[in-house]
């Protein structure tokens, strides 16, 4: 199995709610989507994240 990974941060106006997220398209499975908050500690970042597979969601590029 490869994992092909896309990591993108963008800036926000509000720094506490700059959010960070990784695609991982996966050959054998759904890719899946995983946001988490941009500045969380390691140990934070353990329960503070959610994930998105297959159609759940879309490049930023193709809704505008």
């Amino acid at each position: 199995m490869t994992h092909d990974v896309e990591s993108r941060t963008d800036e926000l106006d509000d720094s506490s709610a700059a959010l960070d997220h990784v695609v991982v398209e996966n050959d054998d499975a759904p890719n899946e989507c995983a946001i988490f908050p941009k500045a969380a500690s390691e140990d934070r970042l353990l329960t503070n994240w959610l994930t998105a597979h297959g159609d759940s969601f879309v490049s930023l590029e193709s809704m505008r």
